[in-house]
């Protein structure tokens, strides 16, 4: 009888525990999300690159932040300078050595959330065949029915900074600036059920 009571108890106890939503997964909108990346160079100005048109998810959850993740990855050579014997020389055994396969990654391991709409992203990022630890300074910019898509969607942009030489892309440093400066924003819709 009370293995029964007990029983009977737990099941109310469930019962009446309040739902917790679960992360409900976007996917990247590759028209309207860019990764730009900047650095100085040799001191007489700042040298601009870009990533677009990339794919990603995230697991966001809208009511408990922390709970969210996000997966991102590109192919290095999709990367965009601006000017054509800049990229080659970038792809080349001074930088890269890229090969068509070769994928620059992203992938959270943790967030910690600052405010109403900010939060760290600490994740692992893979560049080059080496994987280090970055925290990305992230804000969600807004959540809501995209006005011409009709469906949820989402906008966040994030910053963080790096040092290229921990990535074994260190060429010509400290004269071309080490520190490289990332400036990401992303949109991403409601993945279908």
């Amino acid at each position: 009888m009370k293995t029964t009571l007990a029983a009977l108890g737990l099941a109310a106890a469930l019962t009446a525990a309040p739902a917790f939503a679960a992360p409900e997964k976007y996917m990247l909108d590759s028209s309207h999300s860019q990764i730009l990346f900047s650095y100085n160079h040799l001191g007489y100005s700042t040298t601009w690159g870009m990533f677009s048109g990339f794919a990603g998810e995230i697991m966001f959850d809208q009511e408990d932040p922390a709970n969210s993740s996000v997966t991102v990855s590109m192919p290095v050579m999709s990367m965009l300078t601006g000017w054509e014997e800049r990229f080659a020389h970038f792809m080349s055994a001074d930088f890269f050595g890229a090969t068509e396969d070769e994928m620059v990654t992203f992938t959270s391991t943790g967030i910690e959330v600052t405010g109403d709409n900010t939060a760290l992203i600490t994740g692992d990022l893979t560049l080059n065949g080496v994987t280090k630890a970055v925290v990305l300074d992230a804000k969600l910019n807004q959540v809501g029915e995209h006005p011409m898509a009709k469906q949820p969607w989402a906008g966040f942009d994030a910053t963080t900074t790096v040092l290229r030489s921990d990535f074994n892309v260190g060429a010509f440093a400290p004269f071309v600036s080490d520190e490289v400066t990332i400036q990401i924003s992303i949109e991403a819709m409601k993945a279908a059920e």
